[in-house]
């Protein structure tokens, strides 16, 4: 079995081209942080590549800029060339069956807005205001029915 299921960050912006037969093939790299700390405390990063073929690769390179955060699924493609100076170069990348958009285009506005060019790889959830009481426009009692609990 050869599943590989990923969610990262890009990198960078997709990179979209068309083979000769017309076919729309997009790629571009995820970051991952991992989860283990190396011996000086710092957690690394991988850079994962992804291609991603027809629709789904224009529907990318439509929607999808650097820093989105993205899950993919697909299978672990092995490769290799021989390069310029005569060496044999070996290419690993995820082939993506399926590319899901992560955060909706207000949280990527948001975050473009707010982009610096020190570009970070943290997932961490924002902080949200509590301060205020949710329920204080609802008076001082509040009933309820037996008939509306659940259990």
């Amino acid at each position: 079995m050869n599943r590989a299921c990923l969610v990262g960050r890009l990198t960078r912006d997709p990179e979209l081209r068309y083979t000769n037969s017309n076919i729309p093939v997009v790629s571009f790299t995820i970051a991952i942080n991992r989860i283990r700390q190396d011996a000086n405390g710092e957690r690394g990063v991988d850079f994962i590549n992804v291609t991603a073929w027809r629709n789904q690769a224009e529907n990318i390179k439509k929607y999808l800029t650097k820093g989105s955060q993205v899950g993919v699924e697909g299978r672990i493609k092995t490769g290799s060339y021989d390069a310029k100076d005569g060496t044999k170069r070996y290419t690993t990348e995820v082939e993506a069956d399926s590319v899901q958009f992560l955060e909706t285009k207000a949280q990527s506005a948001n975050r473009e807005s707010n982009d610096s060019s020190d570009f970070t790889y943290n997932n961490a959830p924002q902080a949200t205001d509590v301060s205020e009481d949710p329920f204080a426009d609802f008076g001082s009692n509040i009933e309820i029915n037996d008939d509306d609990l659940p259990f």
